[in-house]
């Protein structure tokens, strides 16, 4: 079957488009979303090859962006870290969009200050790996600090993340600050991913036993977005051989279970390697997303209460279908690359890592070394 064109997939990609900005105009939903919203539409009209689907992208981005700076126009006295990068990556997407706000920025670079590492990551990258100690929202919707095993609001019993869940939100909270140009703490991007070795080898669904493939699956794609500037650049599979290999035998994954938001994350991320529609993998994964599309535009359940639940899947849809103008082979941080590549150095499925004294990964008893 010849892979669909992207004009035969550009209907589905509008209706979608169109779901979330409904969603956008939405106060309520917009007051809780607001910076992630404004961010999809940002990403979109930012790297879409499609002009039209580029220009729609931004009208809508830009008046949901202008609408965003009225509402923050500046920082509680009393916000939180999570408020804080909250913020960050709003005033990213808006000003990406031509929607400047030098005062409110001007006070986030100074809240930043006032906070840990620890306080935006829940750990300290800089000084230990992922840990395990780090609960899940309660179902009362209470957040509790580290170490916590019953809720200190409800009582309730509370879940822990599983530390793949606990490294992707550290990851793309450290790169959001990285390109606003701060960090956090002491603690950059570089400091958050030098641990990214102490996850593999990564393990498959395992017929639905292994718990924490779903973390496995979002860590992957977002060690993808955070090193390609969100779908920016091309990334060489030499780079991340293990992420490359995990994508293309975990596809099927996606798909069997019905789950279109992972699908979205597969297509864009296999892409992103290189990977074009004439390729198996690529046209199963259209073929389904095309196929799941329900009948207001969306994907994912549309019976679900969480309106998150709503526009996300969507939005990775829309990502899983549209083709990208990307800029070449490249990554977001060039800096990095002399580690990537001394990563692929080691022997292949080795579980675990030690860190030199220097902060580099190292297997034991091997040296490391760094091409230039």
């Amino acid at each position: 079957m010849p892979p669909h064109k992207l004009t035969e997939r550009m209907p589905a990609i509008r209706r979608g488009l169109e779901f979330i900005y409904r969603i956008a105009k939405r106060r309520e939903h917009f007051a809780e979303y607001g910076s992630d919203l404004i961010s999809c539409f940002h990403f979109i009209s930012l790297t879409s090859k499609d002009a039209s689907l580029r220009r729609v992208a931004r009208e809508m981005g830009r008046e949901r962006a202008r609408w965003w700076r009225r509402d923050n126009t500046r920082l509680a006295r009393d916000a939180d870290a999570d408020v804080v990068i909250d913020l960050i990556h709003g005033t990213l997407a808006a000003t990406g969009l031509g929607v400047p706000g030098e005062a409110l920025d001007d006070q986030i670079r100074k809240a930043v200050a006032d906070f840990t590492a620890s306080d935006f990551l829940r750990f300290d990258p800089k000084q230990e790996a992922p840990p395990l100690d780090v609960p899940e929202q309660c179902e009362c919707g209470f957040w509790n600090e580290r170490g916590r095993k019953r809720c200190r609001e409800c009582r309730g019993r509370l879940e822990m993340m599983s530390r793949y869940g606990v490294w992707y939100d550290a990851l793309m909270r450290a790169y959001g600050a990285e390109r606003f140009g701060v960090a956090l703490g002491e603690a950059r991007y570089a400091d958050v991913l030098r641990w990214l070795p102490t996850l593999r080898p990564y393990r498959g669904s395992e017929e639905d036993s292994n718990p924490d493939f779903y973390d496995t699956v979002y860590a992957v794609t977002h060690i993808v977005y955070t090193l390609n500037d969100y779908s920016l650049y091309r990334l060489s599979p030499r780079w991340l051989p293990q992420e490359f290999a995990f994508l293309k035998a975990n596809l099927k994954e996606a798909v069997s279970s019905e789950d279109p938001e992972m699908a979205g994350e597969f297509l864009d991320a296999l892409r992103a390697f290189g990977l074009e529609d004439v390729h198996p993998l690529i046209r199963r994964g259209i073929e389904y997303l095309l196929s799941c599309q329900n009948a207001d535009g969306s994907w994912g359940d549309a019976d679900a209460e969480g309106i998150y639940q709503r526009y996300h899947p969507t939005w990775t849809a829309v990502d899983g279908l549209r083709e990208y103008a990307w800029r070449g082979q490249g990554l977001s941080f060039p800096e990095l690359l002399p580690l990537l590549r001394a990563w692929t150095k080691k022997r292949p499925g080795r579980a675990r890592h030690r860190l030199s004294p220097d902060g580099e990964p190292a297997a034991a008893g091997e040296s490391l070394q760094v091409n230039s």
